[in-house]
């Protein structure tokens, strides 16, 4: 007996004149797009993505598919941190794909994904993208629930993030991370932190001056701290123990470098502050 949600959420962006509209959207299960905001304009389309159980159980099964058309520029994010809960064994996933034509230009900015210990977790977020089109976006996991004074030390992780451009793979991280694996406290892997996350940006528009800001911007914090710019991809990975100071050097990068790539100045959402 299969047990578990399934639900699947799938959605479709057009530019139209000059404003991107959520042209469809269909549903099955617990997984919604109550309302697309405006907060900037007409142009950009916020769009927060809501699973209203409040976590993700053993069994379940959440698949999200978008495509945006040419010119539709979408941000993404999330009422809250996404909870993946105990699980006696069985996988729990969450697949996300999103397809941009020329032009567009995704923002995916969920809030923080936190692993309770003894789950069971596979999550995957697939970016393709057309010639032309733009992307920023981050993942920002923790390992148990340190405020609950619980640690990570039973559960598996499978997580990965992935680029495309016509096709071609720009990006691909992933990684299957157990608890009892040596590599999440060895000075060479995760060195004992909780909590760890990568960023990446993708435009023709990225430049060495945007990547020194960022770079500067996270000299303070007290995280490890990585940024590098290939061609057109920026990449930062981030170790810490705690997501607020993480998160926090996370939107300044995104405000660094949003208004170049997107043409819009950052506006948090409000969703952020709630």
């Amino acid at each position: 007996m299969k047990s578990g949600w399934e639900a699947n959420l799938c959605l479709a962006y057009a530019y139209e004149g000059s404003r991107t509209v959520l042209r469809k959207k269909s549903h099955t299960g617990p997984l919604v797009v109550q309302k697309v905001l405006y907060p900037e304009g007409q142009g950009v389309c916020h769009t927060i993505i809501v699973h209203p159980p409040g976590g993700i159980l053993e069994g379940d099964q959440l698949q999200i598919s978008v495509q945006l058309g040419e010119s539709a520029h979408v941000l993404f994010t999330t009422p809250g941190a996404t909870r993946w809960y105990k699980s006696s064994g069985k996988l729990a996933s969450q697949h996300v794909r999103i397809q941009a034509a020329a032009d567009a230009c995704i923002e995916w900015l969920p809030q923080e994904t936190i692993y309770f210990e003894h789950t069971h977790a596979q999550n995957l977020v697939i970016i393709d993208l057309a010639s032309g089109a733009k992307f920023i976006g981050w993942e920002i996991a923790c390992l148990g629930r340190k405020l609950a004074s619980e640690q990570f030390l039973q559960g598996r992780v499978h997580q990965a993030l992935r680029v495309t451009v016509d096709g071609r793979p720009i990006f691909a991280e992933q990684g299957h991370l157990a608890a009892d694996d040596a590599a999440l406290r060895s000075a060479v892997g995760f060195d004992g932190c909780a909590v760890y996350a990568t960023f990446v940006a993708y435009a023709p528009t990225l430049t060495p001056l945007m990547l020194e800001q960022c770079r500067q911007c996270a000299a303070a914090a007290d995280l490890k701290i990585g940024l590098t710019l290939i061609g057109n991809l920026l990449v930062g990975r981030a170790l810490g123990d705690a997501v607020e100071p993480t998160r926090d050097i996370f939107v300044q990068w995104w405000k660094i470098i949003r208004e170049t790539v997107c043409q819009q100045v950052a506006i948090p959402p409000r969703i952020w502050q709630t």
